[in-house]
């Protein structure tokens, strides 16, 4: 390929990007115990020590530090040009309940660590450099995609600080205010970030699934980040009845409904892929009420929840259309009710295509193994890319998947693509040695 990408004049940090990932694990360690996995919840304890344990370190490092109405955190080394666009990197510091360590925090610490180098070795960008830490990327404790990046831009909307967290049951709006955040300036719109003023944003990340590892490959360059389309709170509601005096001819049974929509869709799923169509669908949660089922029940209530990601909106919509056929079809043959609930989901985002040559030309002259390949799962980077803003995001291999205790990420692979960043960065943020 033509693009070329000057060698970095500094290298990353890697003693304290190691530092920085011993000392999350041992703050999650002291908060919840080594059994469990890493849970920093957002807007609550865990989350909050991360964003302190970065915020701390970049002051050591004489960046500036500065946060926005959702607490999401800027940590900025200063360019010579402090009119110029900034150029971002970073990605959230929130887990899921019980996951792993690296996931999120691994584009914190890089960026931290990139910028650590260039401070020790008197480098200075043209334009302002920044780190973001972001907030409540994760919608497993508000059931909201990409609460902080949005409050970032004032997208996310007033409705959204009366949700509840999943496990306290208290409302977005008192986390927030708890933590030190001002939900007045949400609700007004209020926003931190502009994309005329990003000159562009960059990810690192590692895969959160096995196609890295499995090829032998180090990173991988993203193409694209899935878009969803979810009904996470649904039910069907037909009749209890007694399993053994009620023919099928009077059942109204919940259960056999939503296994024939299942299945359906199963069929769709396999048909729309055949007709060129990329695309996934997971029932992850089905259950029957715990205090009224029993074996010698026909089922009179599930709850479900459907999650459908694709990086085309065609493909979420027509996949949409087969979800609400197949639950008429059941309906009519069971005599029962399908309550979907609120939609909820994501758009899909494609990443700007010179950066993805540029971090391509990174790894080949670093002689990193990599490929090319989409992101079945969300990430803030898509937030920034939906917002007319150059995005790229870099993968680093990972084993075991991730939303798991057993992530396993190698700090070898994790600095080899810190590197690759650290050279596109540099270029385009025309790193020099101070005057």
């Amino acid at each position: 390929m033509d693009t070329k990408i000057p060698a970095a004049t500094a290298e990353p940090d890697m003693p304290l990007a190691q530092q920085l990932f011993e000392q999350l694990r041992s703050d999650n360690n002291a908060l919840h115990g080594a059994a469990y996995g890493i849970t920093r919840d957002t807007y609550g304890a865990g989350e909050q020590r991360a964003h302190e344990l970065m915020a701390s370190t970049a002051r050591r490092l004489g960046l500036e530090v500065g946060t926005d109405a959702a607490l999401n955190l800027y940590l900025t080394l200063p360019g010579r040009d402090r009119a110029a666009p900034v150029l971002m990197t970073g990605s959230h510091l929130d887990s899921v309940p019980r996951g792993g360590n690296y996931d999120g925090a691994a584009g914190v610490v890089a960026g931290l660590s990139v910028l650590a180098g260039w401070v020790a070795a008197g480098m200075q960008p043209q334009c302002d450099v920044t780190v973001m830490g972001v907030r409540a990327e994760e919608s497993a404790w508000f059931p909201v995609s990409y609460i902080g990046s949005k409050s970032a831009f004032g997208l996310l909307g007033a409705d959204a600080l009366d949700i509840l967290r999943l496990d306290t049951r208290r409302s977005l709006r008192e986390h927030l205010a708890e933590c030190g955040g001002r939900p007045a300036g949400i609700a007004d719109g209020e926003a931190h970030l502009s994309a005329e003023r990003i000159a562009g944003f960059l990810e690192l990340h590692i895969e959160q699934g096995p196609v890295l590892v499995e090829a032998g490959e180090q990173v991988g360059i993203v193409t694209g980040i899935c878009g969803s389309l979810r009904y996470r709170h649904a039910h069907v509601l037909g009749n209890y009845a007694h399993s053994g005096a009620t023919p099928r001819s009077h059942r109204h049974d919940a259960v056999a409904a939503l296994a024939e929509v299942i299945a359906r869709l199963q069929q769709d799923w396999a048909q729309m892929e055949a007709q060129g169509h990329e695309l996934t669908l997971t029932f992850g949660q089905v259950y029957t009420d715990a205090q009224q089922a029993d074996i010698s029940k026909v089922s009179g209530h599930v709850s479900f929840g459907v999650d459908v990601r694709s990086r085309s909106v065609d493909s979420l919509q027509c996949m949409e259309r087969h979800l609400l056929d197949a639950v008429a079809a059941a309906e009519r043959k069971h005599g029962v009710r399908f309550e979907l609930g609120e939609r909820t989901g994501s758009q899909p985002a494609h990443m700007d295509a010179a950066l993805q040559d540029e971090l391509q030309a990174a790894a080949e002259q670093l002689q990193l193994t990599h490929r090319r390949l989409p992101s079945g799962a969300g990430h803030d980077a898509a937030l920034f890319a939906n917002q007319g803003i150059p995005t790229a995001m870099l993968f680093i291999r990972n084993g075991n998947g991730s939303h798991n205790p057993d992530e396993a990420m190698a700090l070898d692979d994790f600095a080899a693509g810190t590197r690759a960043l650290a050279q596109v960065m540099a270029a385009r943020a025309g790193l020099a040695a101070k005057a």
